[in-house]
């Protein structure tokens, strides 16, 4: 059952200020709650932007700023309440690039720049799983979307890009039903850009790689 604290927690969970303890607890619980893992994938192009902003802080200078408990619950609410607001303008705007990318088959680039949009695909023939991820530019890095389906076995999964560099982001995280569920549709974000990108992987909650997915 999703209750109000699990819903609070969802948040938490992303930032990664859950405790230890907690946050095995709440990947229990998400293994078999639908609205906690989409609240999840919700967050997952917030963690990319916090990823970026750490990078890009001066050495020496803390870019966390420690404030009071109610401050993650209260930042987590504001960012939610925006991301519902402009999640339907956001979608319309990657199915327009996907349905580009999907039609011309090659990544779309603007003359003398990077690509602007990417297709990745993988299969594994023994287990039966199929994945497709196209991800378009923006300025703060990738809006990605992954179409799966034939994920093996039940459980929490992990879309993680891994960039030209080897430098590696968690793009998406979904619970999955496992063989006989049908093909889900997942979106996330990544502080990479399309054209910085050499691969997707889908891995399970243990960091176990279940499918590579390359141009």
């Amino acid at each position: 059952m999703c209750t109000p604290p699990h819903r609070r927690d969802v948040g938490a969970y992303v930032l990664g200020v859950l405790g230890a303890a907690d946050a095995f607890r709440f990947e229990e619980h998400l293994e078999g709650c639908p609205l906690c893992a989409g609240g999840v994938v919700e967050f997952g192009g917030v963690t990319a932007v916090l990823r970026r902003y750490a990078r890009l802080t001066p050495p020496g200078v803390d870019p966390v700023v420690r404030a009071g408990p109610g401050l993650v619950l209260r930042a987590t609410r504001a960012v939610a309440a925006g991301r519902r607001r402009t999640r339907r303008r956001r979608l319309a705007v990657a199915a327009t690039v996907a349905a580009v990318v999907l039609t011309a088959g090659v990544p779309f680039a603007v003359p003398g720049g990077e690509p602007e949009a990417g297709r990745w695909t993988g299969a594994d023939g023994g287990s039966g799983m199929t994945a497709v991820v196209t991800a378009g530019a923006r300025e703060w890095g990738a809006d990605v979307g992954l179409e799966v389906a034939g994920v093996p076995d039940p459980g929490v999964c992990s879309l993680v890009a891994v960039g030209r560099d080897g430098d590696e982001e968690t793009v998406a995280t979904w619970s999955s039903a496992g063989a006989g569920e049908g093909p889900l549709q997942v979106s996330g974000g990544a502080a990479l850009r399309p054209g910085a990108i050499a691969r997707f992987e889908v891995r399970t909650a243990a960091g176990r790689r279940l499918l590579r997915l390359t141009r």
